[in-house]
C-alpha cells in the first residue's frame, strides 16, 4: 500500500473471510475514536462510512511520516525534529487495526485476524495512476471517465455515502448513522471530516 502526500485515497478493508467487525454501536465508535487519533494527524478524511464487515475512507493525504512521542502518537508539524522517531500513515493504519483487533477478540472472547490482511488505498486523483479497482469487490463495472482525475473523486465520495443504500440496511444515506453522509446533510456537526478541503474537491 503506497500513499503518497498531496493525494485524495479511498482506503477500506473488510472483516476476515467477510465476517462481522462491528457488533454493537459500542464498537463503532471505538474505531472512530482510533480513526481520530492514528489517521487525522497525517491525513483530512474527506468522507467515512462503518459497515458491519468493513470500512471506507476517502482522505486527503497530508503527511506521508510524522514524528512519534514516547507514547507512540503521532505529533503535529510544528514539533518538528524534536523527535527522531517517525512513522508513516501505512504503519499508522496498520497499528490501528491491530489495536480495535485486539480490543475485539477481548470483548468477543475470539482469537485470530479480524481484517484481512491487506487494507487497500487506491489513489483516486492521481494524474498516471488512477484505478478504479475498488469497484471489483461490489461487483460494479469499471467505468470510463471522460476526466478521471476531477470525476473520480466525486465517483468516490458518492459510492461510500451510498454503501447503506445498496447493502439493503437503509432507505437513503442519512439513515445509516455511521457514516459522514449525515454531516453532509447537515444532520449532525461531526468533527472527523474536513468540509472546507471536501468543497475544493467532491462536494458539489
Amino acid at each position: 500500500m503506497e500513499i503518497e502526500k498531496g493525494y485524495i485515497y479511498h482506503i477500506y478493508n473488510q472483516g476476515n473471510n467477510r465476517q462481522k467487525i462491528f457488533f454493537n454501536r459500542d464498537n463503532y465508535l471505538f474505531f472512530l475514536r482510533k480513526i481520530k487519533i492514528h489517521i487525522i494527524p497525517y491525513a483530512d478524511i474527506l468522507a467515512w462510512c462503518l459497515m458491519p464487515n468493513h470500512f471506507h475512507l476517502m482522505v486527503l493525504v497530508n503527511f506521508e511520516n510524522l514524528p512519534i512521542n514516547t507514547e507512540g502518537f503521532a505529533l503535529s508539524e510544528a514539533f518538528g525534529q524534536q523527535s527522531a522517531k517517525q512513522r508513516t500513515i501505512n504503519n499508522s493504519i496498520g497499528i490501528m487495526l491491530r489495536a480495535y483487533t485486539n480490543a475485539i477478540n477481548k470483548e468477543q472472547k475470539r482469537t485470530g485476524a479480524l481484517f484481512r490482511r491487506k487494507t487497500k488505498a487506491e489513489c483516486v486523483n492521481c494524474p498516471n495512476g488512477i484505478s478504479p479497482a475498488w469497484f471489483t469487490e461490489t461487483g460494479i463495472t469499471r467505468i470510463n471517465l471522460s476526466n478521471p482525475e476531477k470525476e473520480y473523486p466525486q465517483v468516490c465520495f458518492n459510492y461510500i455515502h451510498q454503501n447503506p443504500v445498496k447493502a439493503g440496511l437503509t432507505e437513503k444515506e442519512t439513515d445509516w448513522e455511521f457514516s459522514s453522509a449525515l454531516d453532509y446533510a447537515g444532520l449532525r456537526n461531526g468533527k472527523l471530516i474536513n468540509k472546507d478541503i471536501a468543497l475544493q474537491f467532491v462536494v458539489k
